[in-house]
């Protein structure tokens, strides 16, 4: 698909980000238990053969996937600063994080680098062909774009699918995304 132009994916931002925060919000205690606590069988296996795996911190209701990752090497996104690039850093649940340039929870300055097996990614929208809509800073696509042997699992609740993204040339396509609902493989990689 051609690009839509960056209006259309600011407005799909915006009733987007309105969608997770609705249905996170209204989520009853027992789905906010269950969700994201397990890996599937085939997502268990690529994360076993793709050591470190890159995750995030959850913030504004983004879905928690680090329950999910407690038997493998994490690696979190680090950005040095307000620039165009991000690397991934070792960390472990309950070490110290550091509040990042735009208020993400990052691993310290002092956290070992290297480089992921496969990447668990936020997401603002999706849609089954592996389009991804991210908060439109760009630094996953640009770090995808760096590194395109890397697996890329988008995370994201069921209500964030849209029927299309739009998609522009820089944008990276997912090999597969993870709802609370299923596991969808979007390419052919996987």
């Amino acid at each position: 698909m051609l690009s839509d132009g960056p209006e259309r994916k600011r407005q799909l931002r915006e009733k987007l980000r309105f969608r997770r925060r609705h249905f996170t919000a209204n989520l009853d205690d027992m789905a906010r238990l269950a969700a994201f606590r397990a890996l599937p069988a085939p997502l268990a296996d690529l994360v076993e053969a793709n050591d470190p795996v890159a995750a995030y911190v959850a913030c504004k209701g983004e879905p928690d996937i680090v329950p999910m990752l407690t038997e493998t090497t994490l690696l979190l996104p680090h950005n040095e600063g307000r620039i165009e690039t991000m690397d991934f850093r070792r960390w472990q649940p309950g070490e110290p994080l550091a509040k990042g340039p735009w208020g993400t929870a990052q691993p310290s300055e002092t956290a070992e680098r290297a480089l992921p097996g496969l990447i668990f990614c936020p997401l603002l929208g999706f849609d089954r062909s592996g389009g991804r809509l991210g908060q439109g800073g760009g630094h996953y696509d640009r770090f995808f774009a760096a590194h395109p042997h890397i697996l890329r699992i988008g995370i994201a609740w069921s209500v964030q699918e849209v029927d299309t993204v739009p998609i522009e040339p820089t944008d990276a396509k997912l090999d597969a995304v993870l709802t609370e609902q299923e596991f969808i493989i979007t390419g052919d990689r996987l």
